[in-house]
C-alpha cells in the first residue's frame, strides 16, 4: 500500500486532502478519522466535508479564511489525526439487504455470468458471500460505492447506460458493487434488486447506508 499526504486547492473555496493512491481499507479509515477530527474542531470557515475512497474534500467560505490559512490548519489536523488512527481497527455496522437475484430484477446477471465464465448461481453465491465495505456515498443521494467484490465476477459497465434504473437495483461495475437508492439513469450491470428503501428525506438520517458501514446481501425468492 502506498501512503502519502497531499493537500491541494480544489477551486477557490475547497481544499482536497489526498491520503493515498489506491483503494485500501486502512486509507479509507484514515479518511473518516480525519473527517471526524476536522468536524470536532468546529472551524467557522468549514462548510462541508466530503469523504471518498482515499481523499477528503473540505469546502470552506473564502470570505472567512483564505487557502493558505486553510492549508495550514488542515495540515496540522492531518498530522494529529493520522497519528491517532494508525493501527486502530474499526468495527463497522453491518446492514443486511434482502435481494432477489436475476429475472426482471437482475436482467444482466446472465451476461455477468457469461463474462466471468461461471454459472448464474455462482454469481449469486459469490456476490452474496462477502460483507462489502461502504467506501463512499456519491453519484446520487444515498448511492453506496461498495468495495470487496470478488474479482471472479467483476464485469465492465454497460456500453450504453440505461435511461432508467429502478430504485433498489443492485449492480456491478468493474470491481465495485452498489445499490441504486432511487430510480435514475445508470450504466452498471444489474444482477438483482432489494425492496428496502435506501434513501428517505423524511428520516432523521436520510441514507440507510452510511460511510464506513458494511453491506451484506441476502438472497431471497421474492420481495414479499
Amino acid at each position: 500500500m502506498s501512503i502519502f499526504t497531499r493537500i491541494v486547492p480544489a477551486g477557490d473555496s475547497a481544499v482536497l486532502i489526498e491520503l493515498g493512491s489506491e483503494i485500501d481499507p486502512m486509507i479509507n479509515d484514515q479518511v473518516y478519522s480525519l473527517a471526524s477530527s476536522i468536524s470536532k474542531e468546529k472551524i467557522t470557515a468549514v462548510i462541508e466535508l466530503i469523504p471518498s475512497y482515499r481523499s477528503l474534500l473540505v469546502s470552506y467560505d473564502p470570505l472567512i479564511a483564505g487557502y493558505a490559512e486553510m492549508q495550514e490548519m488542515m495540515s496540522e489536523i492531518v498530522d494529529r489525526s493520522l497519528d491517532s488512527v494508525e493501527g486502530v481497527a474499526v468495527e463497522a455496522k453491518i446492514i443486511e439487504l434482502p435481494v432477489v437475484y436475476g429475472g426482471e430484477d437482475g436482467p444482466d446477471i446472465e451476461a455477468v455470468a457469461e463474462h466471468s465464465g461461471v454459472s448464474v448461481q455462482d454469481v449469486i453465491d459469490i456476490h452474496s458471500g462477502v460483507d462489502y465495505r461502504v467506501y463512499m456515498i456519491g453519484f446520487a443521494p444515498g448511492f453506496p460505492y461498495l468495495g470487496g467484490l470478488d474479482e471472479r465476477i467483476a464485469a465492465p459497465r454497460l456500453k450504453t447506460p440505461r435511461l432508467s434504473v429502478p430504485a433498489g437495483a443492485v449492480g456491478i461495475a468493474e470491481s465495485q458493487t452498489g445499490v441504486y437508492p432511487n430510480a435514475s439513469p445508470g450504466g452498471w450491470q444489474l444482477i438483482g434488486r432489494t425492496a428496502i428503501r435506501l434513501f428517505d428525506v423524511n428520516r432523521t438520517t436520510p441514507s440507510l447506508i452510511t460511510q464506513g458501514a458494511k453491506v451484506r446481501f441476502v438472497p431471497v425468492n421474492s420481495h414479499d
